[in-house]
């Protein structure tokens, strides 16, 4: 059985930490590719593909009393990813680290996360979207892990993400940037300024989805993840 450190205060998280940081401040997004710590990758992949089926659903858009399931926006399933294992719990401690650390030299004010594992089987997709409507400063950070060992150019699967703020050409379109699903690679991204599709995939594809919250509260009344 895989374990973990109590701590994720390395060189290298640090490291990683700040070149997302830096990252976020320049574009406003940051890719690093084969990023995540060995062994939590691991640890990751090995329970997500050892998860039993029913553990999964069919993901759907919209919230709360707007969510409803849409074949053509979106095929994936998903399962959300609670404490309650090791390897959950070691997520949620890495994502808290990076969390603390962004509000520390941002002052984002980030208050919660939420996350679930996400399972493309082979044709599945999801279309164009935001994670965060403008303005309602719900999800304010979006981070997205990729699980997926041996990945090739020709698995598609590809995350799109499109670049409003730069100028595109019939030559060279540079607002359009496309990352390749493989192990371990990091995506953040500030989930308002982002529309983002993901490609087909040709095979099982694995990844977490997540999202840093601010905190809506009103009268006191806590706004938890949901």
């Amino acid at each position: 059985m895989l374990s973990l450190p109590k701590t994720f205060s390395s060189d290298d998280t640090t490291s990683l930490f700040e070149s997302i940081t830096n990252d976020i401040v320049d574009k406003g997004y940051s890719i690093r590719p084969y990023a995540l710590p060995e062994h939590l990758a691991q640890l990751l992949l090995q329970h997500v593909t050892m998860l039993d089926e029913e553990k999964f659903k069919r993901a759907g858009i919209g919230r709360a009393n707007d969510h409803v399931v849409n074949d053509f926006i979106r095929t994936d399933e998903i399962c959300w990813i609670t404490g309650n294992s090791e390897a959950g719990s070691a997520w949620i401690k890495w994502s808290e680290s990076l969390r603390v650390y962004l509000n520390r030299h941002l002052f984002l004010g980030l208050f919660s996360f939420e996350s679930h594992f996400a399972h493309y089987a082979k044709g599945d997709f999801y279309k164009t979207h935001t994670d965060a409507f403008k303005g309602e400063g719900n999800r304010m950070l979006s981070v997205v892990v990729y699980l997926n060992q041996y990945w090739l150019p020709d698995d598609g699967g590809e995350l799109v993400i499109y670049d409003k703020q730069q100028s595109t050409s019939a030559v060279i379109d540079n607002s359009v940037i496309k990352v390749t699903p493989n192990f371990g690679t990091i995506v953040v991204f500030l989930s308002e300024e982002f529309p983002h599709e993901v490609l087909p995939a040709k095979r099982d594809r694995y990844s977490i989805a997540g999202w840093f919250r601010l905190n809506n509260s009103i009268a006191n009344n806590i706004d938890p993840p949901s």
